[in-house]
């Protein structure tokens, strides 16, 4: 391809990758989640105090919600607060960019791997426009982040078969990686195993160079090395692991009960090795499906589109032809490629939730993108020698239905999607502190449930609140449970549990006699005839948060 064109048209799919992943991005998603205004507070706290929300000076390991996550993510947020404040455009505009950026060196890995441009160009705008990846860099997630890093580790990688010196630069994006997203930790290092094991042979001719490379890789890790071996490493994992789901022996004890085998061959069936390893094993699978690649998608509702695949199912066709071709054409690269795809759901598979789950197997999408690519070009070659009645035939269709249902996409995505979920986006909260922001001056103690999920987080968010005061408040109180933290008050803000509703209501304001109370809560949290001040629906008309005043 002329190189001119191949600029111009590479030029045209990251403008086209980036107004879809721009536009309107501080409405759609509707809000942002606890983990968004998490990762932006301690950004800004970090930009004012150089200490997160726990007064920890530039941590490796942000604690938040006591699930510590992962730096990067948290430290690429600030050049984006720093331009653009502390609002949905700041927080957001980080994975627009690095999406746009993926999408670009997306490019040079298709190139590199099949050597083609063509193949490159078609693997980068089936990225640009998958609804896996718009969906994970519209907001601002640390799986897509991770995913950059990858990406962009792997290509250097490859040029270092050509030229060595790119094998250790590789080990830069790589070790990022590990910074960024907890599926990475256990992905990068077994994929950089795998490809180590694959290309030996090779390898062996440059063992200087691979010595250097994994002195970097190793040094490079380093601080995580006291986390490794401290509460921090499985603070995250027990959250939710299958290992230390709570039904997981009960439920064995309950099929070893009801068993009429002999005793030791009941113990021998059911047992948490078996146990573990059946739904391991259904996990591992479960991402693999039709179901999940072409039809319906993750379950999780902030992580997809509902109604439709990960994948447009008219990529299916091109996606098993290109598997079928990179094997029988014996492309040096396959089993690298393999491996990517069949190591990063090793990670997900050890988990308990919302499987098969895009969000922990993200670094998976470029792989679909990438055979599917190959696909299409092997199927150009085809083709190309037929009657030009068959290969506009042909074409014609696949333009068309990938079109109607890239289209299709896009209305749900802006119209249909906000509308049905943004319930699971934490919608209200803003809405309910930009009233807070105006009129907290008016109240002793503004009380806000935490029936939606971390209020104190939102509250820190939407008003800005100076990070250096919230550190040394005095009225600051949390406390941490098995699995996560509570913030129950700071400054004039307290958040209970209403969950005896207008019993808990009427204790508070017992509690508190003499004092105005600013209370924000659910529709039956508070005594009917009680006047609202100020009711937050969800876009589907559902009641979000009333308000309402004791004086």
């Amino acid at each position: 391809m002329n190189r001119k064109f191949l600029i111009f048209f590479l030029g045209l799919i990251l403008l086209f990758s980036f107004i879809l992943r721009f536009y309107k991005v501080n409405e759609i998603p509707p809000s942002l989640n606890w983990d968004e205004v998490s990762i932006a507070y301690n950004a800004y706290s970090i930009l004012k105090t150089g200490k997160d929300e726990w007064g920890q000076f530039f941590p490796v390991h942000f604690k938040a919600y006591g699930e510590y996550k992962l730096p990067v993510q948290v430290y690429g947020s600030i050049p984006g607060i720093t331009i653009f404040g502390l609002n949905e455009l700041g927080v957001r505009i980080t994975p627009v960019v690095y999406g746009t950026l993926t999408v670009l060196i997306m490019f040079f890995l298709g190139q590199v791997l099949f050597r083609n441009n063509l193949v490159g160009l078609l693997s980068s705008f089936l990225l640009a426009i998958s609804p896996w990846h718009i969906q994970l860099t519209r907001a601002s997630y640390e799986s897509s982040f991770a995913l950059f890093w990858v990406i962009l580790g792997t290509w250097l990688l490859i040029k270092g078969f050509e030229d060595r010196k790119w094998f250790i630069w590789s080990m830069i994006p790589f070790a990022a990686s590990v910074f960024t997203y907890n599926s990475a930790r256990i992905f990068t290092p077994l994929f950089l195993m795998a490809v180590a094991i694959i290309y030996r042979h090779h390898l062996i001719k440059v063992k200087r160079t691979v010595l250097i490379s994994m002195i970097v890789f190793t040094i490079l890790i380093l601080p995580l090395t006291p986390f490794l071996f401290g509460g921090e490493r499985s603070a995250r994992y027990k959250l939710v692991s299958i290992t230390d789901d709570p039904g997981l022996i009960p439920r064995i004890e309950e099929r070893r009960n009801n068993s009429i085998l002999p005793s030791p061959l009941t113990r021998l069936i059911h047992n948490r090795i078996t146990y573990v390893s059946f739904y391991f094993t259904r996990n591992y699978l479960a991402h693999f499906t039709p179901d999940f690649l072409f039809i319906n998608g993750a379950p999780h509702k902030q992580h997809h589109v509902q109604g439709m695949g990960q994948l447009y199912w008219f990529q299916a066709p091109f996606l098993f032809l290109g598997f079928f071709l990179l094997f029988k054409k014996k492309n040096e690269f396959r089993w690298l490629i393999m491996s990517w795809i069949l190591l990063i759901y090793i990670p997900v598979s050890v988990t308990n939730d919302s499987i098969p789950h895009a969000l922990r197997s993200a670094i998976a999408t470029p792989v679909y993108q990438l055979l599917t690519a190959f696909g299409i070009y092997q199927a150009y070659l085809l083709i190309k020698n037929k009657k030009m009645l068959w290969q506009f035939l042909l074409w014609g269709i696949v333009v068309t239905i990938g079109l109607w249902q890239f289209i299709s996409y896009l209305i749900n995505y802006y119209t249909i999607y906000p509308k049905n979920y943004s319930r699971d986006w934490q919608y209200g909260y803003k809405q309910v502190l930009e009233y807070i922001r105006v009129h907290k001056d008016e109240y002793d103690e503004i009380v806000f449930t935490r029936h939606f999920g971390e209020p104190h987080m939102f509250t820190l968010f939407y008003l800005n609140y100076d990070p250096a005061k919230y550190q040394t408040d005095p009225n600051l109180v949390r406390f941490e449970t098995y699995d996560w933290v509570r913030v129950l008050r700071f400054d004039k803000y307290y958040f209970p549990d209403l969950g005896d509703r207008e019993t808990q209501f009427a204790d508070i304001v017992r509690d508190n006699p003499g004092e105005k109370l600013l209370f924000i809560g659910r529709e039956g949290d508070f005594p009917k005839e009680m006047p609202r001040l100020l009711s937050i629906d969800f876009l589907n008309g559902d009641n979000a948060f009333d308000v309402v005043e004791v004086r």
